[in-house]
């Protein structure tokens, strides 16, 4: 390997030569510069660069369009003395691939290339794209090869050969690997058969309490409806004040490392020692929004040379596919084709994302969302602050189109309320936090030995966020805003909060098969969060409907023939009526606050109307829970007329290709 530097090259701050990849760094630029590839003018530039952002030479090479990944990869083959050899022309027996984990070669950069043998000795040809891999000694004994001899190739040629040789796996992986290690976790195995004998005592007693005497029956019943009912939302009241306290507290920090700092935000982490970073997009059907998305990374403020943006699109969704590639884009987003397969849900395509993740932290934002440029700095400088008990970190959600129409608005109150209110109570309560459905960043390490997501939980954002804490884990929250497209269809706001409540359904299902694990970590107060917040969100919009029904009555006194409830219980669905509606009037007035959203504030008013179009979605999504547990129903994004100056809106394509 000939690294020799035979003419000066500026000062910077090359990577520490602890490994050979660094200490062939200045070789490269050389042998660039010595074969016309890159000016000296450019070398300059590249080196000025890495003195800011830190990181692999060849990354800023790449990301900043100096050369194409062949060139690259090409002279350092020459720098290291090693044979190039191109994978797509020249691709590797498939048969190799058939005892190896596909995890692993794309995690070490390597896969087996051809198999030689000469007088009884055998000599594996291995292809790496880091000279400092060396394959494991079980993969050899596995093959049954004796010696190996490494060539070099691209990145992105092992992930290619990854993808088509072994893709049958990383998509059966990417399905069915949660239910398979940890199914008491996995929302594929339904109820438990404690649960179902629980649900039928229950339903036994009740029905036997009618048959005895149906009006004390309905008493009973109505009674523990209203218990439940009012103790779901007193929870959120307390959360949502706890969460109060901390906005404040927020703001006090800010403020102080705002003065800090001089008058800007104080960072703990320098863009040098900034860790790599992979973006998730997941789309299905957005073609008219693709070229958005990812104009919206290339805002972010981050160094490119260390992002892997990976948007995740379904083989059968040719009309998305067409678009991401008549889209210019940077070398650091890259087109994944995710085979056809069941469950078809977002959390399948994640999966596929996380196994070929190269990024130390890892976060997924949806087709429509427009994150604050600086939100994964923001997220690297908390990680830093809370130490490595926290795997995950939720950004605030809010929304552009916020004064489009009626729903947007009410549906930005709600939003309002959870992300910058209610979960910052859970955090602060240490308890079980439901992760919203994008801007979630994760530590990839401890994802991947979470089990990521679960493909049959259609709310596997909130599934995820209760496993980690059951797991022993903790979850934060971040001040950052993603903003994201209120739907402003009813009918497919409808469609999507199935969806959600349904989540909700399973997530709470899931997670109280086992209510002990849980209780180690978190508490009995974790098992009363699971009861009546996570199981208490889609209960009460469930409930919610007789709660009015027979609050009505009670107020006006409806005769009824050869029908009437006791005193008692009628007072209380009065109460539990007025309380209920009163509490989240005044939680909605609250929610306008952090954001100054106060042309909003009187529509605070309506949460009750708002709350009967949850009842007609938990009622749907209880027939569903039934019926089709694990359908997904897509959300239309790309509707809105109305952009309320919320973010912002402001270039090779790559394609990696799973076939199984």
């Amino acid at each position: 390997m000939n690294s020799q530097r035979n003419e000066p090259i500026p000062d910077a701050p090359l990577l520490a030569a602890t490994s050979i990849s660094q200490r062939s760094e200045k070789g490269l630029l050389k042998s660039l510069k010595k074969a016309g590839v890159i000016t000296k003018e450019q070398r300059d530039q590249v080196l000025s660069i890495q003195a800011i952002e830190g990181g692999w030479i060849g990354r800023i090479l790449l990301d900043y369009g100096f050369c194409s990944r062949l060139e690259l990869y090409r002279q350092w083959a020459v720098v290291l003395d090693m044979d190039f050899v191109d994978l797509i022309s020249e691709p590797p027996d498939d048969h190799l691939f058939n005892e190896l984990n596909p995890a692993v070669m794309l995690d070490e950069r390597w896969v087996p290339w051809h198999f030689s043998e000469t007088a009884g000795d055998s000599t594996l040809l291995v292809a790496v794209s880091d000279p400092d891999t060396q394959i494991p000694a079980s993969a050899l004994a596995t093959l049954g090869a004796h010696r190996v001899k490494y060539v070099f190739t691209t990145d992105w040629d092992i992930l290619k050969a990854v993808s088509t040789a072994a893709g049958h796996k990383m998509a059966h992986h990417a399905a069915e690997n949660l239910a398979e290690t940890q199914p008491h976790l996995s929302a594929s195995h339904g109820m438990s058969g404690l649960q179902k004998s629980a649900l039928a005592m229950i339903a036994l007693s009740m029905v036997s309490l009618m048959l005895w005497n149906h009006f004390v029956g309905l008493d009973l019943l109505l009674t523990i409806l209203n218990v439940y009912f009012d103790l779901s939302i007193i929870t959120k009241l307390l959360f949502s004040v706890v969460g109060g306290r901390q906005v404040r507290l927020q703001e006090e920090h800010r403020l102080q490392k705002i003065i800090e700092g001089g008058g800007t935000i104080k960072r703990r982490v320098d863009a040098a020692h900034l860790p790599r970073y992979t973006v998730l997009i997941p789309c299905y059907r957005e073609a008219n929004i693709i070229p958005q998305i990812l104009k919206n990374m290339e805002q972010l403020d981050y160094p490119r040379s260390k992002l892997q943006v990976l948007l995740l699109l379904e083989e059968d969704d040719v009309e998305s596919l067409e678009a991401a590639k008549a889209t210019r884009t940077s070398d650091f987003m890259r087109i994944v084709v995710v085979p056809d397969g069941l469950p078809r849900t977002k959390a399948r395509a994640c999966n596929v994302g996380l196994s070929l993740a190269t990024g130390e932290f890892l976060v997924i934002y949806d087709a429509e969302d427009r994150p604050e440029p600086g939100q994964l700095r923001d997220v690297i400088d908390r990680f830093d602050e809370l130490g490595h008990d926290y795997v995950c970190l939720q950004a605030r959600l809010n929304y552009f189109n916020a004064k489009q129409n009626f729903l947007t608005r009410m549906f930005t109150l709600e939003y309002s309320l959870w992300f910058d209110y209610l979960l910052l109570g859970v955090e602060k309560l240490n308890l079980p936090m439901p992760l919203g459905g994008t801007s979630n960043h994760f530590r990839t390490d401890a994802l991947r030995t979470l089990g990521g997501w679960d493909p049959y939980n259609v709310t596997e954002d909130a599934d995820l966020g209760i496993r980690s804490m059951a797991l022993g884990y903790r979850i934060g929250a971040i001040e950052s805003t993603t903003w994201e497209e209120a739907c402003p269809e009813v009918r497919a706001w409808i469609r999507q909060r199935t969806r959600w409540i349904k989540g909700y359904m399973i997530t709470a299902t899931v997670h109280s098969r086992h209510l002990a694990s849980l209780r180690r970590t978190t508490g009995w107060r974790g098992i009363a969060s699971m009861v009546l917040f996570i199981g208490g969100t889609p209960a009460t919009f469930l409930i919610n409907p007789i709660v009015l029904a027979w609050g009505a009555y009670g107020v006006f006194g409806f005769p009824l023939h050869n029908f009437h409830l006791s005193g008692p219980v009628t007072a209380f669905n009065t109460f539990s009526l007025i309380f209920g509606n009163t509490t989240m009037i005044i939680l909605s007035l609250m929610s306008v606050r952090r954001r100054k959203q106060w042309s909003l504030a009187g529509y605070a008013i309506f949460n009750p109307v708002f709350w009967l179009l949850h009842s007609v979605a938990a009622w749907r999504a209880l027939w569903q829970m039934l019926r089709t547990p694990s359908e997904w129903e897509k959300t239309p994004h790309g509707l809105s007329v109305v952009d309320d100056g919320q973010g912002y809106a402001e270039e090779s394509n790559g394609m990696i290709i799973l076939r199984p």
